[in-house]
C-alpha cells in the first residue's frame, strides 16, 4: 500500500509554492528551487495522469460489469485469490 496519498501531493505542491515565494532566497538558491519545482511538477503530472487513467479504467470496468478479480488482473494489480495462494 502506498504511503502517500493524493492529498500529500497537494500539500507538497503548496509547500513548493511557498518556497518559491520566499523573498529571502538568493538568486542561486532560487534557481535551485525552480529546478526542484520543475522536477516536482513533472512527477506530479505523471501521478495525476496515472490517476486519470485508473479512473477511466474503473469506469469502463464498472460500465461493462467486469468482476473484481478480472479487473485487478487487467490493471496488473493481481487478485485476492492469487495473493492467498
Amino acid at each position: 500500500m502506498p504511503k502517500n496519498k493524493l492529498l500529500d501531493l497537494n500539500n507538497h505542491l503548496f509547500e513548493e509554492l511557498e518556497r518559491l515565494n520566499d523573498e529571502e532566497l538568493k538568486e542561486e538558491e532560487l534557481e535551485k528551487e525552480i529546478a526542484r519545482a520543475n522536477a516536482i511538477t513533472d512527477v506530479a503530472q505523471t501521478i495525476i495522469n496515472n490517476g486519470e487513467l485508473m479512473l477511466k479504467a474503473q469506469k469502463h470496468y464498472d460500465e461493462y460489469g467486469i468482476d473484481y478479480d478480472k479487473k485487478n488482473l487487467m490493471l496488473g494489480l493481481g487478485s485476492e485469490n492469487s495473493e492467498k495462494s
